[in-house]
């Protein structure tokens, strides 16, 4: 049954005091060769995709913060933060259906309380700007693939400086159309291929298994990165762990 609206509730509801924290997978010291349609995981590569929640931004404070008020504004209980967590990366309509709500409205609600939030443009992880920044340097054309709303995606990413280092931001459309990942990543590819980019050794790069799975099934091969939100598990079907910037600057050969 859907819930019905109340009154929003004023302030930040109180988080889980002692979250349950995700265990994460083993890094790789190589990527493993692979013979997809539009990668082999091994370097040079002619295009790079992100994730950005998760993978370039931390963002969980502001989601979760923002998801409480949210579940709290409908009378709803407030999971614990590692149940939260897991919201964090598919497109945030399939949340609010989960939780019996009417996913349009309660997506429209989160998004005035998210981009209002002192903390809607997260923090940078350590040194993955710097290796963005590279990436466009070797003159690899990149581009986002993030189920965050495009708009917003622009936003943080000019609040880093690093939008001109992307060839194009691509992230789920506004009205929710485009969100899931797969989707994403086939609007992404779109764009590169209009702007006459090699599409023959794509790299996808993100934090969970939807940025895996969805970049297998227009065959591209991903690294997953464990200083996300993703858990042990989410890693499978990848073709290398990265637990630092650094080791993946090595993965991109950009050392």
């Amino acid at each position: 049954m859907t819930h019905t609206s109340s009154p929003e509730t004023e302030g930040r509801v109180p988080a889980d005091p002692q979250p349950t924290p995700a265990v994460q997978p083993a890094a790789t010291t190589t990527t493993r060769r692979v013979d997809l349609e539009r990668g082999t995981g091994i370097a040079p590569y002619t295009a790079v995709l992100w994730d950005l929640d998760g993978t370039i931004s931390d963002s969980a404070p502001g989601i979760l913060n923002s998801l409480r008020t949210v579940l709290s504004s409908y009378g709803l209980p407030i999971p614990s933060d590692s149940e939260l967590l897991k919201h964090v990366g598919p497109p945030i309509h399939e949340t609010f259906a989960a939780y019996g709500l009417d996913p349009i409205e309660a997506t429209e609600r989160y998004r005035a309380i998210y981009r209002a939030s002192e903390s809607f443009i997260g923090d940078a992880y350590p040194g993955v700007l710097q290796v963005i920044r590279d990436v466009h340097a070797a003159g690899i054309p990149q581009s986002t693939a993030t189920s965050k709303p495009e708009s917003s995606a622009r936003v943080i990413l000019e609040s880093y400086g690093i939008d001109d280092s992307f060839l194009t931001i691509t992230g789920a459309s506004d009205d929710e159309v485009r969100s899931a990942k797969a989707d994403v990543i086939e609007e992404a590819l779109r764009r590169l291929d209009v702007a006459g980019v090699d599409l023959s050794n794509v790299l996808m790069i993100g934090d969970r298994f939807y940025d895996v799975e969805g970049a297998a099934e227009h065959g591209v091969p991903a690294v997953y990165v464990s200083w996300g939100y993703g858990r042990l598990g989410e890693e499978a079907g990848s073709v290398a762990v990265a637990d630092s910037a650094e080791r993946l600057r090595a993965f991109l050969s950009l050392d």
